[in-house]
């Protein structure tokens, strides 16, 4: 640290100074003192001005004869010292969303295809548990054709504890530490907004709630990254009838065996409710029709058949609120002051679903292509670029 004295031109504008430097004034406004990191002091200098001069002969105490600056000179130190530092935080960037809105699409087609030095880290609650692949809607091994992928399936559910946003935080500020330091770009991937705000602000109070409905605490633009947000937005209706179609898709799949085997196993039986997959959307609604019916294949009579309908209903229902209550968190993040890149995938999902009365008549890749996908390259890029 170097020490480094103030002569203000007069008492008014030291004021004003130590106001943007957060610092209590002195008794007496003859002078006033400030720290400065070593490794940022090469940054106040120009190029020509040989930065090791200055360092060691103007700013290595001990010296009786400290360099005395008028204040408009620190001022201009002090804004050089911020933009050296914002420019040095470690650039991010987050995909974010409601669940099936396309998080995972975007982020792999980027990684592949646009930003081919990319490493993803989930940042959904539910995917960071191993196990019940189907049920978490975990992006497939094969989908994600070749990009690596962090805290995804990667925490042992069996240990019976809940994985905490303080927690969270750590685990993948070291990550994107490590793919940092390896010249990669980490593409921060998920619903879970509650562990994206953890993640991404600099000073993160486990304790305060800054989702709450009623009263909530609020929320802080000081980010400790560089981050590039990229918000992918589709239309409620729209977005609850693909959600309920998707839920039909995974039943499909076997999600009503995967979920049969889990309530078969120790791990169900010595878990606690509210922690790790006992928080994912279909445990808790067919865990009655599992308790009923145990031993009956699905649609063996009419009562297992109606439990079964009422359990898929319920998960669709709970799905489509689970969207709901994302998009407003989402809102809640815009409207605070986070810079959001909203990018509407809409007309994706009317013509895959081929809902009709959409504005753009192509097929959902080419809409894709030229309404979600071209625009978030557009974005990056010149995020990476500043």
């Amino acid at each position: 640290m170097y020490l480094l004295r103030i002569i203000p031109t007069d008492d008014l504008l030291l004021s004003s100074l130590l106001d943007q430097l957060n610092t209590r004034p002195p008794t007496t406004l003859s002078f006033a003192t400030t720290l400065f990191r070593p490794s940022l002091m090469r940054a106040f200098f120009p190029i020509s001005c040989p930065p090791r001069y200055y360092c060691t002969k103007l700013f290595s105490p001990p010296s009786n004869k400290l360099p005395s600056l008028a204040a408009p000179q620190l001022g201009k130190l002090y804004h050089r010292y911020h933009t050296t530092t914002r420019r040095r935080r470690q650039k991010i960037v987050v995909i974010m969303g409601p669940t099936g809105c396309g998080k995972s699409r975007l982020s792999i087609d980027l990684a592949t295809r646009f930003f081919p030095s990319s490493e993803i880290i989930n940042s959904d609650k539910i995917q960071l548990y191993s196990g019940l692949d189907i049920t978490t809607n975990k992006i497939p091994l094969l989908d994600r054709r070749g990009v690596h992928h962090h805290l995804l399936g990667q925490i042992n559910p069996s240990n019976n504890r809940h994985l905490t946003p303080s927690e969270y935080r750590s685990l993948a500020a070291s990550y994107i530490s490590a793919i940092s330091s390896r010249g990669k770009l980490p593409l921060i991937v998920g619903g879970s907004n509650s562990l994206i705000h953890a993640l991404v602000t600099s000073r993160f109070n486990p304790d305060s709630d800054v989702f709450r409905e009623t009263d909530p605490d609020p929320i802080s633009t000081d980010l400790r990254y560089d981050c590039c947000f990229l918000w992918v937005d589709v239309a409620i209706p729209v977005l609850n009838e693909y959600l309920e179609r998707r839920v039909d898709e995974m039943m499909g799949l076997g999600m009503v065996n995967e979920l049969k085997k889990y309530f078969d196993s120790d791990e169900f039986r010595q878990s606690e409710s509210g922690t790790g997959l006992r928080q994912a959307i279909g445990v808790p609604e067919f865990e009655p029709y599992f308790r009923r019916f145990s031993s009956s294949a699905v649609g063996g009579d009419y009562e297992a058949a109606e439990a079964y309908e009422e359990a898929v209903r319920t998960i669709k229902d709970n799905t489509c609120q689970l969207a709901k209550r994302q998009l407003g968190k989402i809102q809640r993040l815009r409207c605070a002051g986070w810079d959001l890149r909203r990018v509407d995938a809409t007309e994706v999902f009317r013509a895959a679903m081929g809902l009709g009365g959409g504005s753009d008549s192509g097929s959902p890749t080419d809409i894709w292509e030229k309404q979600v996908l071209e625009p978030s390259v557009k974005i990056v890029k010149r995020f990476l670029h500043e």
